[in-house]
């Protein structure tokens, strides 16, 4: 993923207000992200833990969504898995629920998937970022099979969120 800077991720975002997402907390390190290993940008918001956003590149175009999500203290200590990167975690996947864009969004409707709590789903696919004993499954995919795996099912998420 090329680096984006606050404004083009501000600009991004599908399912809030030009306002909100004026208001949102953006990554003070961007310049620091490992942009060549991440499919997509996520964050916790550091004033509302409750708060996510993700961040990906569709069609050379930045797109971005606003999360609900629980706190680190719901978390439940069970062993979930990530429908984004299909890495298991202990306590370490959030269901995070996404407002649906435009008119649906404003009457309330949502959609919802389990995500790596910390969004951190491209770091794990690619073994820069360890979720402990178990939490890779053995496949016979290829790395760049299972890159392309985890941007389709980003893709998939945010085509739920804007249809």
């Amino acid at each position: 993923m090329k680096p984006l800077t606050e404004q083009e991720i501000r600009a991004a975002f599908v399912n809030c207000t030009k306002g909100e997402a004026k208001r949102l907390s953006v990554p003070r390190d961007l310049a620091d992200r490992p942009w060549d290993d991440l499919d997509f940008l996520g964050w916790r918001d550091p004033q509302a833990y409750d708060r996510a956003y993700l961040v990906t590149v569709l069609d050379g175009s930045p797109q971005a969504l606003a999360l609900r999500c629980p706190s680190p203290a719901s978390w439940q200590m069970r062993r979930s898995m990530c429908s984004m990167c299909l890495t298991a975690h202990t306590g370490g996947v959030s269901l995070m629920v996404a407002p649906k864009a435009g008119a649906a969004g404003r009457q309330g409707n949502s959609v919802g998937t389990y995500i790596c709590s910390d969004l951190a789903c491209s770091l794990y696919v690619r073994g820069t970022k360890d979720a402990g004993v178990g939490a890779r499954l053995q496949e016979s995919l290829t790395l760049e099979e299972k890159i392309q795996r985890t941007v389709a099912n980003v893709a998939a998420f945010l085509a739920k969120v804007t249809a």
